[in-house]
């Protein structure tokens, strides 16, 4: 058995205001509570909330707090995303700190949630790092996950685990279980999902193994949930096939070359015929009246903590 522990921690989120004090918080606890906590992942946007005007560039302030954190803790960090200010762009962002508190990588969200992220610029590169002596990880964020190539490429890079910070607040959430499910089963890896709440979503975070099966779901309340994952469960499945049947990464693999739809200069008719992307147009007021919806918000709290497991 190869044990490494994550904690998730599904946490309310501000839009007006920072609230990155209360994830230093967090993680004081988390750590208080359940010192063999190996890593730490939050929400997507978890930091500053869902609205691009906090965009800040990167190396900045955040990542120096969280870098801190990590090395003060000897832990993995992962600290959901931030807008990330680029040349002109935005990008949704996401850091990987190590123990030392060392940036290991950052991911950009492939695809961003229109019309939620409309102005933010796709990223191009899948992301996966090694935790030396235990698995390979892959970075998946939030709406990345609706399209299956983007964890099928994540496991064919070799992840084991994906690390997978959302953002869900709309009512296609029960939507989003079954996929995680899905991509985990297929992809034959654990996957972890930590969703935020109030502006940071509806909670219901979700972890599953590399069967699929559920492993433990959050609710709609504050919840701190660490879980000792038995990493050799994936490469087993991998082997010998989900629960000793279906084996999806080695048929893959097997007959990778008939997708001709992904050819690069593919004639793909139908697609072509859906018609343009559709974007709202009225910007500044779609920004205006986000604002206005968050003023009025509570501010956040640091109780609600979770029990742990192993599996």
């Amino acid at each position: 058995m190869t044990p490494f522990a994550i904690a998730g921690i599904q946490m309310k989120v501000s839009a007006v205001a920072s609230n990155v004090e209360m994830m230093k918080l967090k993680i004081n606890i988390t750590m208080s509570l359940y010192p063999w906590v190996d890593m730490i992942v939050f929400s997507e946007l978890c930091a500053y909330g869902p609205l691009t005007h906090t965009a800040e560039e990167i190396p900045g302030n955040f990542e120096r707090e969280m870098q801190a954190m990590a090395k003060r803790h000897g832990i993995w960090l992962l600290p959901g995303s931030i807008f990330e200010k680029s040349e002109g762009n935005i990008y949704n962002t996401a850091t990987v700190i190590n123990p030392e508190g060392e940036i290991v990588t950052r991911y950009r969200k492939m695809f961003p949630f229109y019309p939620y992220e409309v102005g933010v610029t796709p990223g191009s590169e899948f992301c996966v790092f090694d935790v030396p002596g235990v698995a390979r990880f892959g970075l998946s964020i939030c709406y990345d996950m609706w399209f299956p190539e983007t964890v099928r490429t994540l496991a064919v890079m070799g992840a084991e685990v994906i690390l997978h910070p959302t953002m869900t607040g709309t009512i296609d959430r029960d939507i989003e279980l079954s996929i995680v499910r899905a991509m985990a089963a297929v992809n034959q890896c654990y996957f972890f999902d930590v969703n935020g709440l109030e502006s940071g979503g509806n909670g219901r975070s979700l972890v599953c193994g590399p069967d699929g099966r559920v492993i433990y779901q959050a609710e709609g309340n504050e919840e701190i949930f660490p879980l000792e994952l038995n990493i050799d469960r994936v490469k087993r499945s991998r082997e010998l096939g989900v629960l000793r049947l279906g084996q999806p990464l080695k048929s893959f693999r097997d007959h990778i070359g008939q997708f001709g739809i992904y050819q690069h200069g593919a004639h793909l008719p139908y697609l072509n015929s859906l018609g343009p992307l559709i974007k709202p147009t009225k910007l500044d007021t779609l920004a205006k009246l986000k604002m206005q919806e968050h003023e009025y918000e509570p501010p956040v709290n640091p109780t609600g903590y979770k029990g742990f497991g192993e599996i």
